[in-house]
C-alpha cells in the first residue's frame, strides 16, 4: 500500500510520522512541495505519486485569524480539498479528509451525530464545511473524519499553551462553559493508519465510505482539561497554577465558538472496529512524551 500524506509539520502529520513504523511506504508532501494557496500543486504531487490511499493532514487552523483571512482559511481547506479529492479519484485513490466540531453550531444539548445539521458560528468551521463537501463530491471514495480539540507534543495547541503559561503564572483564567472531546492527534494518527487497509481496493459503492466522528472519549471543559492538564503534571512533581473558571463572555475571541461541539464516535467504531480512547487516558501519554523531551 502507497500512502501519501498532505502536510509534513502539523500535529497529525508529525503523528503520522511518528505512528507509521512497519506500516506501508509512505511519502509526506510538506508545504515546501505542496502549498496548498497554489492551485495544481496538490494534483502534481498526487500524479506523480500514484499513492492508494491520500491522507490530508494540512489545514488552516488559525481559528481567530480565519475571521479576517476568509480567503485563505477557504482556499486552503476548501478549494484546494476539492482539488486532493479530483487528483486522488484521478489516480484510483481513496481519500482520508479531516474535518472539525467546529462545523456545528452548539446548541445542541448533547453529543453531535453525523446526520445532525450543521451551522458553523465562525469562517474556520464554514471553511471546513466547504472541505467536506469538495471531499465528498470530489472523490466517492472519501472518509471524512471529524475530530475535536486536537493536541499533541508539537505545534500550537491547548496543552503545549497550558504547560507555558503555568512556568510565567499561579493562576489562570479558563473557560468553562464550552464542552469537546480533547483528542490526541497520536491516536487520530493510528485510527487513520488502522482504517487504511480497509479503503484500499474497497469500491465506490461500499457502504464504508461518508462522514464519521473520530474524537477522545468522554466530554468535558475548557477548564476541566486544564485541570486534568495541572493534575496529572503534578502528579510528576511539577504543580500547575490555579484555574479561575470563566464565562466565554468573560474571555472574548475575534471567533465565535460552538458551546457545545461534543462528537459521539459510534458510527466509527461499529464501521471500523476502531475503539476511541478515553481522554484522560491519552492525556496521559502525551504529557509522557512531553516530559521525555518528545515535544517541540
Amino acid at each position: 500500500m502507497r500512502l501519501l500524506v498532505i502536510g509534513r509539520s502539523g500535529q497529525l502529520a508529525r503523528a503520522l510520522d511518528l505512528r507509521r513504523a512497519g506500516a506501508a511506504r509512505t511519502r509526506f508532501a510538506g508545504r515546501e512541495r505542496v502549498d496548498l494557496m497554489v492551485p495544481g500543486q496538490a494534483r502534481e504531487a498526487i500524479e506523480a505519486e500514484r499513492p492508494d490511499l491520500v491522507i490530508n493532514a494540512a489545514a488552516y487552523t488559525a481559528v481567530d485569524d480565519a475571521e479576517t483571512e476568509r480567503e485563505a482559511a477557504f482556499r486552503i481547506n476548501g478549494a484546494a480539498v476539492g482539488e486532493i479529492a479530483a487528483a486522488a479519484a484521478a489516480v484510483g485513490a481513496a481519500l482520508i479528509q479531516i474535518s472539525t466540531d467546529y462545523v456545528f453550531d452548539g446548541a445542541k444539548p448533547g453529543a453531535y451525530v453525523e446526520t445532525d445539521p450543521v451551522d458553523p458560528v465562525n469562517a474556520y468551521g464554514a471553511s471546513k464545511r466547504a472541505g467536506e463537501r469538495a471531499a465528498l463530491e470530489g472523490n466517492a471514495r472519501t472518509v471524512v473524519l471529524r475530530t475535536s480539540w486536537l493536541y499533541s507534543p508539537w505545534g500550537r495547541n491547548f496543552v503545549l499553551t497550558m504547560l507555558r503559561l503555568a512556568r510565567d503564572h499561579d493562576r489562570l483564567r479558563i473557560v468553562d462553559d464550552q464542552h469537546g472531546n480533547p483528542t490526541s492527534a497520536l491516536d487520530l494518527a493510528d485510527a487513520c493508519l488502522a482504517i487504511a487497509g480497509d479503503l484500499v481496493g474497497r469500491p465506490a459503492d461500499s457502504p464504508l465510505w461518508g462522514l464519521y466522528h473520530y474524537a477522545g472519549r468522554g466530554t468535558c471543559s475548557w477548564a476541566d482539561f486544564a485541570a486534568a492538564i495541572f493534575e496529572q503534571t503534578g502528579q510528576r512533581g511539577a504543580p500547575g497554577p490555579a484555574i479561575e473558571r470563566v464565562a466565554s463572555a468573560d474571555y472574548p475571541t475575534k471567533a465565535p465558538r460552538p458551546a457545545n461541539s461534543a462528537l459521539d464516535c459510534a458510527r466509527f467504531e461499529a464501521a471500523f472496529g476502531v475503539k476511541t480512547a478515553p481522554w484522560r487516558q491519552a492525556l496521559a501519554r502525551v504529557l509522557e512524551l512531553i516530559a521525555k523531551g518528545d515535544g517541540a
